[in-house]
């Protein structure tokens, strides 16, 4: 089952809808709350991602798999995009790029199994971070982004002990794969006039003039990075109860592979224009949350949540080009964020729980001069619901829905031979969540 899951994690595009490129949809049933009390509420095995000491409240063995699916909505609207200096600022052709997102599913698996009265150990399978935007061929910021897909797989084995009845702590190590994939069109024309040696007469006599023949590029690479977890699991009364969890920055050097394609004979020969091998280094963030879970009586259960994210570690995004080629850097320059969730439950009976939640998470994205095409990120409000339904004895089924309203985003992005996008991005998302634990 392990592997098969792996292999599913590692198969499917992804679609971040925490901000920047984290995925925090670790759960259905934190879904359905928005992920508050998230470190604290330690309902079920997904604590292992979120606060691992929380599974010193888990009984027994017990196995849980989640799916979520993702839906997000991405539309550009052009406002005025040119090509790049050094060349005159002429208008970029092309439409809007059509809708960017695409439905995607994240799946997860936990095993949590208690040895003794004090000591827990855990596995958590999952995906913390991803990205999929897709723009139709042709359009107007094709120079900067057509394809962009980050995938990872997080391996995270975990061990919780219980030091007495009001503290427990946890610690796990992750194992994390990712998997990269960037495409963008290259204006041949651009290149050509910029080429030493060929010319204006050359190049028009090829037909080649800006914005008039297309490449691409394309690069994909891969690799493992490794860090860790940590929490604490506060009991401050019977009914209240308190968990703080950090997660360690993973730093990557993912190596792959630099191609071209539909490039004029002419130019095979172009430094600019050659396949080769590549390098990208990555750092994806640290994270420390804060979350409460209150029990109000014995029909509402009230939680908060509250993370902050590590953002600036994301300063750029540098590709080193094996054949000595100039190194392709883009800077990102965002900033730490931090997002807040409130959540409500309300206890039909034994069997059913009916769940609500609501949040806001800030975006890293500083500026519309640092927004991408391939992350035109935004602040967005959550809305979730969701139920927990106990079928039998040890067994529950979990389903959730949430709505994201993402802010308009504006954007005013130049890179170097690749044209000033801007115009405003229109964005929102739908998640729908499916979970199934057995505890034995």
């Amino acid at each position: 089952m392990l592997v098969s899951l792996t292999a599913a994690l590692g198969a499917q595009p992804r679609a971040a809808d925490a901000a920047g490129f984290a995925l925090i949809e670790q759960s259905a049933s934190g879904v359905a709350n928005a992920f508050a009390g998230a470190a604290a509420s330690a309902e079920d095995a997904t604590t292992i991602f979120f606060n691992p000491a929380g599974m010193t409240r888990l009984p027994g063995k017990q196995v849980l798999a989640a799916v979520n699916a993702i839906g997000p909505s991405i539309n550009f609207t052009n406002q005025g995009s040119t090509l790049a200096p050094p060349q005159p600022a002429t208008p970029l052709t092309g439409g809007n790029g059509g809708d960017a997102g695409s439905w995607s599913y994240v799946p997860n698996l936990y095993l949590s199994w208690q040895v003794d009265d004090s000591l827990w150990v855990g596995l958590g399978v999952n995906a913390p971070f991803g990205l999929h935007t897709d723009y139709t061929p042709g359009w107007v910021g094709r120079y900067q982004a057509l394809n962009s897909e980050l995938t990872t797989v997080n391996v995270n084995p975990t061990i919780a002990y219980r030091v007495n009845d009001k503290v427990s702590l946890g610690v796990g190590l992750s194992a994390q794969h990712a998997d990269v994939t960037l495409s963008k069109a290259i204006d041949i024309g651009t290149i050509c006039f910029n080429t030493p040696g060929l010319g204006q007469a050359t190049c028009t006599g090829l037909g080649l003039t800006p914005q008039s023949v297309d490449g691409a590029q394309q690069l994909q690479a891969n690799g493992w990075g490794y860090g860790y977890n940590l929490g604490a699991l506060f009991e401050i009364a019977p009914d209240m109860r308190v968990g703080v969890s950090y997660r360690s920055r993973i730093q990557y050097t993912l190596s792959g592979t630099s191609a071209f394609s539909n490039v004029p004979a002419p130019l095979n020969a172009s430094p600019q224009l050659q396949t080769s091998a590549a390098t990208l280094a990555l750092t994806v963030p640290d994270s420390a949350s804060v979350s409460v879970f209150q029990i109000y009586d014995e029909k509402w259960d009230m939680m908060a949540d509250m993370t902050w994210t590590h953002w600036s570690v994301f300063n750029q995004l540098a590709v080193q080009y094996a054949d000595g080629a100039p190194a392709s850097v883009t800077n990102e320059g965002w900033r730490d964020t931090w997002r807040f969730s409130l959540g409500l439950d309300y206890k039909l009976d034994e069997k059913w729980k009916i769940r609500s939640g609501l949040a806001w998470d800030q975006t890293p994205v500083p500026s519309p001069q640092l927004r991408t095409a391939r992350i035109p990120d935004n602040a967005r409000t959550w809305l979730a619901v969701g139920a927990s339904w106990h079928f039998t004895e040890g067994a529950a089924l979990d389903v959730s829905y949430a709505h994201l309203f993402v802010a308009n985003a504006s954007i005013d992005h130049s890179e170097p031979a690749s044209g000033v996008l801007i115009g405003t991005y229109s964005s929102s998302a739908n998640i729908a969540g499916l979970q199934l634990s057995y505890r034995f």
